[in-house]
């Protein structure tokens, strides 16, 4: 999970991350508001938060998240998934797969 302070950099971001495969959806909750403490301040800003759906191991999300973003500090938080519809979370692993690894008749050296 992340947010990002434009629509249009929430489009980027996920858009990058369906691309490389680094997810399989990001769902763009738009117009949020956000109030936080920042360098002793009380601020408020509009964001848009980003639900990023994912077999792919955190930290490479994470690194591509922090490569994009705009933010000097953005939010990057991973949330287990402790069950779900089997045929989604399989859909879901199947998605970071590059062609190589979802061609069955691919063989590893």
């Amino acid at each position: 999970m992340t947010t990002a302070g434009s629509v249009d950099e929430a489009r980027r971001i996920a858009e990058t991350l369906v691309d490389r495969k680094l997810a399989a959806c990001v769902n763009i909750v738009p117009k949020i508001v956000s109030i936080y403490r920042w360098k002793g301040k009380v601020e408020e800003a509009e964001e848009w938060l980003l639900w990023i759906k994912t077999s792919t191991p955190f930290e490479k999300v994470r690194d591509a998240i922090l490569e994009m973003h705009s933010y000097e500090l953005p939010e990057c938080l991973s949330i287990s998934i402790e069950d779900g519809s089997p045929e989604y979370l399989k859909w879901l692993e199947d998605s970071g797969r590059t062609d190589a690894q979802n061609d069955p008749d691919s063989v590893k050296a």
